[in-house]
């Protein structure tokens, strides 16, 4: 679920922060994606044209390795580099959360029985597409297609959003790609949403900057996670009767969960004594994640006749569009992809430099001593 509301809180209160560029924009960058959300999309939106996923002779689905494939070699072929983060095991917290998803899935699998009953394709599409699950299976095929590609992978200790978070933050990724806006709350500082979407939906890329969201909203980062945990997460319900607008209100006022708590009537607001805020606030402050410093990230050539083996041999894949597709990506690992300007530079902070062109247009200080040094233009930017 992520944060319920958040993407419109943002972009109602920080426009700023939010905004969409084409794939080719990340030329350079590596991303440190959400695998289990990736696939998660990849069950859902990779199907035949009767709507039912992708299988191969033996029945086994495959629109997972499809997807994981084709869009990895068309983000690479963009200039990206990706590493994929694999879920562990999730927080009790979230015990849960998980339990509804799966009443949710018993509900739409049999509103879909009913659906093929009635020969309603419509329906049947629409529900069948609510009864999706990552499995541990999908998930360890995935592995082994991105182990033949070269691509790397990590294996997080429980929720990947978290971390994908801790890799943006020590700065070896350029940003945290995923679906779910609570990688934000874990602190992110560059979210990218709609990486791995297809090419044919014609969907930019929306790149959401966590400093200018806390900045839009005037809160802390600490009062950022309160919100977001006010606003309805995984880990605990929201309080019924407080929506998106009056979380952001009650925050504002407040400034932290127990001043809000305080604040409600607890005749109108039927909040439980138990409410787990705390639990929850401590797991998007200290998540359990590997040290970033541990982790060395490293692309290596794909084995093309592992790919056909796996995907033409076992998947029943077309072989001629594997292997020309192996040879694209292999070509593209090959290639010395020119670096981004700015990682020949080290950003250093704003020394005024603004300042002094705004004086510099008044007649002011600024200009006096820029025609005694003959000096202006200011620093690279990232």
């Amino acid at each position: 679920m992520g944060i319920s509301g958040l993407t419109k809180v943002i972009g109602d209160h920080a426009p700023g922060a939010i905004k969409e560029n084409d794939i080719k924009n990340y030329f350079g960058r590596k991303v440190a994606i959400d695998a289990s959300m990736s696939i998660y999309q990849f069950l859902i939106a990779v199907r035949q044209t009767d709507g039912m996923q992708l299988t191969n002779e033996a029945g086994e689905t495959t629109s997972h390795l499809m997807g994981i494939f084709y869009r990895t070699i068309r983000m690479v072929e963009n200039g990206i580099k990706p590493v994929y983060v694999f879920d562990g095991k999730p927080p009790t917290l979230k015990s849960d959360e998980l339990k509804k998803r799966g009443e949710r899935r018993a509900e739409a699998q049999a509103q879909a029985d009913a659906a093929t009953e009635a020969g309603d394709t419509e329906n049947f599409d629409k529900f069948s597409r609510r009864t999706v699950k990552v499995t541990k299976e999908h998930n360890e095929e995935c592995r082994k297609l991105l182990r033949l590609m070269g691509v790397p992978y990590i294996e997080a200790p429980c929720e990947a959003e978290a971390q994908c978070a801790a890799l943006a933050r020590a700065g070896k990724v350029f940003a945290a790609g995923s679906e779910d806006m609570d990688t934000l709350t874990f602190g992110t500082p560059i979210l990218l949403r709609h990486l791995t979407f297809s090419e044919a939906r014609k969907m930019p890329i929306s790149e959401i900057h966590l400093d200018k969201a806390l900045a839009g909203l005037d809160m802390t980062m600490d009062q950022f996670i309160d919100l977001c945990i006010l606003l309805g997460c995984d880990y605990c319900d929201s309080i019924r009767g407080i929506g998106p607008h009056r979380a952001v209100t009650l925050m504002k006022e407040c400034g932290s969960l127990e001043k809000v708590l305080e604040k409600l009537d607890p005749k109108k607001y039927n909040i439980s004594e138990d409410w787990p805020y705390k639990e929850a606030r401590e797991l998007f402050k200290k998540p359990d994640v590997v040290d970033p410093v541990d982790i060395e990230l490293k692309w290596d050539e794909p084995d093309e006749e592992g790919i056909v083996d796996f995907m033409v041999k076992e998947k029943n894949f077309n072989e001629e569009r594997v292997r020309t597709a192996v040879k694209k990506l292999a070509k593209l690992q090959k290639t010395a992809t020119q670096g981004r300007l700015d990682g020949f530079f080290k950003v250093l902070p704003n020394s005024g430099v603004g300042k002094r062109k705004a004086e510099d247009k008044k007649g002011g200080p600024a200009k006096k001593t820029a025609a005694k040094k003959g000096a202006g233009g200011g620093k690279p930017r990232r």
